[in-house]
């Protein structure tokens, strides 16, 4: 369940589910969210999942299992990857360094896996899940900064990705998280318990500078228009160095991918079917990948995607159902906000 569903129920809210999680979908007229979000600031509900470690072996147990080092300072964070014995990814995640506790939030439904790869060291550690305990909430777009600044209190908004200060918004206390940026715009989020997710959201919607609801499918939309890639669509189960993950999750860099991440465009207007995700990419009607999601750009005007293709590849369509849709590979980001994602695709 989401933590203030009645409030999004009242905005018009129409709800589905990610990796077992209740989830906004959206509030209707998906184009003017987007554009909310890309012209004044948005607020999203996050549906992550949370794993908080604890004990003297709290930061080896964590570090010992993902791809980045993990700040020691209270108040910094990272981002990082979990992989498996292939070298492929089980996880990405956010980790948060506070006085006593690690932090780790995870996507949706990815929060029990980790508590299992976790609890496995045998260290003096702790490890448990605590997702219901967290209300987590984005706030993205070119006004983002400003929107923090008028509600929160006792503290400045934070700079630097990952790093977050200590506050209060209304009668609450909340962490601010400096996000990076996934839909290509300002970003934070904003962390408090359970109890006062109520007060924390009223707060962010209509307090101070006011901002608009927005839900997952918006969220998905920016996040492809700002070329981020997404752990259910084009992360899970790849490899980082296909992603172009290997700077964002401090690993080494190489040039070893036999098949990369890419952007495309597709031909068609607005209201056109789009293929499904897995459709094959093809060049000259050979087969060089897979389609790994769509969507209609409000902010181009144009349908976009994401492929994984064989290296150097050139795209002149893609297959779904015996019917080809023309398309091309196309620079990331597409759509260039007021800030960049350190996820950005990098070979």
């Amino acid at each position: 369940m989401t933590l203030v569903g009645g409030s999004h129920a009242a905005h018009g809210a129409t709800f589905g589910r990610r990796g077992g999680r209740e989830v906004v979908e959206e509030y209707g007229r998906a184009e003017r969210a987007v554009r909310a979000v890309r012209n004044a600031v948005g607020v999203i509900e996050m549906g992550y999942g949370v794993v908080v470690v604890s004990g003297e072996d709290r930061h080896a147990v964590v570090d010992d299992a993902v791809t980045n080092d993990v700040p020691d300072a209270d108040g910094e964070g990272c981002y990082a990857l979990v992989l498996d014995t292939a070298g492929t990814v089980d996880t990405e995640l956010f980790v948060y360094t506070t006085g006593e506790r690690l932090l780790l939030f995870t996507p949706p439904g990815r929060a029990d896996a980790l508590v299992t790869r976790l609890g496995e060291s045998g260290a003096d550690a702790t490890v448990r899940e605590a997702t219901t305990e967290f209300g987590v909430f984005g706030v993205h777009g070119p006004m983002a900064t400003e929107k923090v600044a008028s509600v929160l209190h006792n503290a400045g908004a934070p700079t630097g990705a990952f790093s977050f200060v200590r506050g209060s918004m209304g009668d609450a206390g909340v962490s601010v998280v400096a996000g990076d940026a996934p839909g290509g715009e300002e970003s934070y989020e904003v962390i408090c318990a359970a109890d006062d997710a109520e007060e924390v959201w009223t707060t962010l919607l209509s307090r101070g500078n006011g901002a608009a609801p927005f839900g997952y499918r918006t969220y998905e939309t920016l996040a492809l228009e700002a070329g981020t890639p997404l752990f259910a669509s084009e992360i899970r189960g790849n490899r980082p160095e296909s992603v172009g993950l290997t700077g964002a999750a401090g690993l080494p860099t190489g040039d070893d991918a036999h098949r990369r991440l890419v952007g495309i465009e597709l031909g068609g207007e607005k209201g056109d079917p789009l293929p499904d995700p897995g459709a094959a990419v093809v060049d000259g009607g050979e087969s060089v990948g897979r389609l790994t999601r769509a969507c209609w750009s409000p902010s181009r005007s144009a349908a976009i995607g994401f492929a994984f293709v064989s290296r150097d590849a050139t795209v002149t369509a893609v297959r779904a159902d015996g019917v080809e849709f023309p398309a091309d590979r196309a620079s990331l980001p597409f759509v260039d906000g007021s800030d960049r994602s350190g996820r950005l695709p990098s070979f």
